[in-house]
């Protein structure tokens, strides 16, 4: 499966009810435990989430619709699980609420297996997604 920006998050955009300028934060997903559906709209939605989240998505920055942010580590991962994609979530603070921006196969470091060590993710040089 290619990237993709959720359909819900599209339609936050349309109302500017999702502002990437807000915390954005990134997990790690096994994509034998977890499946992209079109219809996941909140943090809530995951399966298969390795370890925990990312820092805040740092040095971000908007041009042309194209959205882009500094590459990220995960630090000390754990366990031995295939990571296969990352999913970009908007940080409330509450997984019911925490809205789901894009689905990402596609950065240099994936696929991975942890090993209890960092996870480095290079996101694409065009960007991480665009409108």
């Amino acid at each position: 499966m290619a990237s993709v920006i959720y359909p819900k998050a599209k339609e936050s955009f349309l109302k500017a009810d999702l502002d990437l300028d807000s915390v954005v934060r990134a997990v790690l997903i096994d994509t034998g435990t977890y499946t992209y559906n079109a219809a996941h709209d909140n943090y809530d939605d995951l399966t298969g989430v390795v370890g925990t989240e990312s820092g805040a998505l740092a040095s971000k920055t908007f041009t042309n619709g194209v959205f882009d942010a500094a590459d990220i580590t995960f630090t000390a991962v754990p366990g031995t699980t295939s990571i296969e994609a990352i999913v970009l979530f908007l940080d409330t603070g509450t997984a019911s609420t925490d809205k789901l921006i894009a689905f990402v196969d596609s950065a240099t470091g994936l696929p991975v297996t942890s090993n209890g060590g960092d996870i480095v993710i290079s996101w694409n040089a065009s960007g991480i997604l665009a409108l």
